[in-house]
């Protein structure tokens, strides 16, 4: 139940979307089309510029990356690293030993 962004794909995030400083970037779960999820049938999106009632928030590089109250589910039993890995950004869901 943790969520995570690596320095270097905040970087990447800031190059790709021109980001300023305090930008918020919000990770939602969608039924059709996105980012591949440990949840068949669930993928996960993503929105620049919204505030929404962060649940899972970190902030790195001067922006802040968050799960919204709504999708707090997502994290139930896993956790969320957003990553860089060769020029691309990866996102890997792991179980949680949290819970």
């Amino acid at each position: 139940m943790k969520f995570s962004v690596s320095t270097e794909a905040a970087k990447w995030f800031i190059d790709e979307f021109d980001l300023e400083p305090d930008a918020h970037v919000r990770f939602l779960t969608k039924i059709y089309g996105g980012i591949p999820t440990v949840y068949p049938d669930y993928y996960l999106g993503m929105s620049v510029g919204e505030k929404g009632d962060a649940i899972f928030k970190v902030v790195v590089e001067n922006i802040i990356f968050y799960i919204d109250n709504r999708d707090a589910w997502l994290l139930d039993e896993y956790n969320l690293n957003i990553e860089l890995r060769k020029d691309e950004v990866e996102y890997i869901f792991t179980k949680s030993e949290d819970k």
